[in-house]
């Protein structure tokens, strides 16, 4: 039985100063202040403080990067990029907002309707799978 939470309660964090190797599935909000060498998925939102700084995937609903990510970020809601963050990886979500002074290195798929969004991110998939096992 799967538990249900709100979007506004945060669920699980990993304060300031605390670090984590290992995958993270979690449900509902997150929020990351310290340091995780490893993917978080999580079927709510995440929020990515300033001091965090992550090496793996992260996959939510929404996702809002304050630190540093040296992955790719997959969001179907939306996606913000604050002025402190820099992101290393590719970004594909709905909506995806970039502040000023934001370091990015990666590509950006963003596509409002979800048809086309459906299908540009399984494209992306794909290739991205090819380009891995072809790399081995």
């Amino acid at each position: 039985m799967a538990l249900h939470f709100d979007d506004i309660s945060i669920n699980t964090i990993l304060g300031n100063g605390s670090s984590m190797t290992g995958n993270i599935k979690v449900n509902g909000f997150v929020r990351i202040d310290g340091d995780i060498d490893g993917s978080i998925e999580t079927d709510g939102n995440i929020i990515i403080g300033e001091n965090a700084r992550i090496k793996g995937k992260i996959t939510a609903k929404s996702v809002i990067v304050g630190g540093i990510i040296f992955g790719d970020i997959f969001a179907e809601e939306s996606i913000r990029l604050l002025s402190t963050s820099i992101v290393i990886g590719d970004v594909i979500s709905h909506k995806v907002q970039i502040d000023d002074k934001v370091i990015f290195h990666g590509h950006c798929i963003s596509v409002k309707e979800n048809d086309k969004y459906q299908a540009v991110s399984a494209e992306y998939f794909q290739a991205k799978s090819i380009r891995e096992k072809a790399s081995i």
